[in-house]
């Protein structure tokens, strides 16, 4: 838990699944590990929701992975993929984890947005308009500068992957506490 941190905020965590899969099989050819991402998002307080935003696209192996979502703690949102005409597909939960979070902003101090899509940057801005914290779990090399610039902090899976990642060494994730002027990592304490 890092100085900004208590241990009595009501959390809420969303997390764009899709997105983090496609960052984690192209910057390390591996796979998130959503519980330890879980636990990094609460650190210890008081876990409200769990969100978890998924596209159906009827691979094997997905049933199983929505419910293993939903052992360690997620509520799964699955919408389908579409496919168009001309044989583009499109999945995202853009919209509808926006949604999710304006509904839990009332009930929360803290929102986790695990993502690095600029396009939250808006729902970050509201929620702190509403006096909630928001935190950001995503890989910093492909997170945009956005998100990192409006949020109040910022964990970067880039620095120590073997934390949030299945299959890598570094055991580490350290944070960046916006509110600190020297913008000096924090590190979480592991659970």
């Amino acid at each position: 838990m890092n100085p900004t941190q208590h241990k009595e905020q009501k959390v809420g965590v969303f997390v764009d699944v899709q997105n983090m899969y496609y960052s984690a099989k192209n910057l390390y050819g591996s796979k998130v590990d959503f519980g330890k991402v879980l636990q990094v998002a609460v650190s210890g307080r008081k876990l409200i929701r769990a969100f978890a935003y998924v596209i159906k696209a009827d691979v094997g192996s997905e049933k199983e992975f929505f419910g293993a979502l939903e052992k360690i703690g997620f509520e799964v949102r699955e919408k389908e993929l579409q496919i168009f005409y001309d044989g583009a597909k499109k999945g995202d939960w853009d919209v509808g984890l926006c949604m999710d979070a304006v509904r839990m902003i009332p009930k929360i101090d803290v929102m986790v947005l695990v993502s690095g899509d600029g396009d939250y940057t808006d729902l970050i801005e509201y929620a702190q308009s509403q006096g909630v914290k928001a935190e950001i779990i995503a890989f910093g090399r492909t997170a945009s500068s956005k998100i990192y610039d409006v949020c109040d902090l910022f964990s970067d899976m880039d620095k120590y992957p073997g934390k949030l990642l299945i299959g890598t060494r570094n055991k580490q994730v350290p944070t960046v506490d916006k509110s600190n002027t020297n913008d000096a990592p924090v590190t979480p304490a592991n659970n």
